[in-house]
């Protein structure tokens, strides 16, 4: 098992920033790929950002520039850099685990944490 604990989600006004972090424990493994996925009303859960064990990044095209997915493998966390935050990025962020073996996708999920941009 893994445990994602999320923090540092709350209220922003448009054009702030905003740092996302999510410690990870438990059954973890060395080449666990790790993501921020967002989840707006009424809509479909999304990839933000993703990174592999090795630091390689991958980002939706609505947060290419403005947001930054870092790892820290010694501390076991996950953290993602949020800058010139729109209303549109308002979503409940979960932090993920993917793991694969031979026969399947294994995902793990945090709690989430409410981001809400707005004057």
């Amino acid at each position: 098992q893994v445990q994602l604990v999320e923090s540092g989600g709350g209220l922003v006004q448009p054009g702030g920033s905003l740092k996302l972090s999510c410690a990870y424990s438990g059954d973890i493994r060395s080449d666990d790929a790790m993501g921020w996925y967002r989840q707006a009303p009424g809509k479909q859960r999304e990839l933000v950002a993703g990174i592999t064990s090795g630091g390689i990044t991958n980002y939706a095209d609505s947060v290419k520039g403005r947001f930054t997915i870092s790892r820290d493998n010694a501390k076991n966390t996950v953290a993602l850099q949020m800058t010139s935050l729109k209303p549109e990025d308002t979503a409940v962020y979960y932090c993920n685990a993917k793991r694969w073996d031979a026969l399947r996708e294994y995902n793990y999920w945090g709690q989430g944490t409410q981001v809400t941009v707005s004057s």
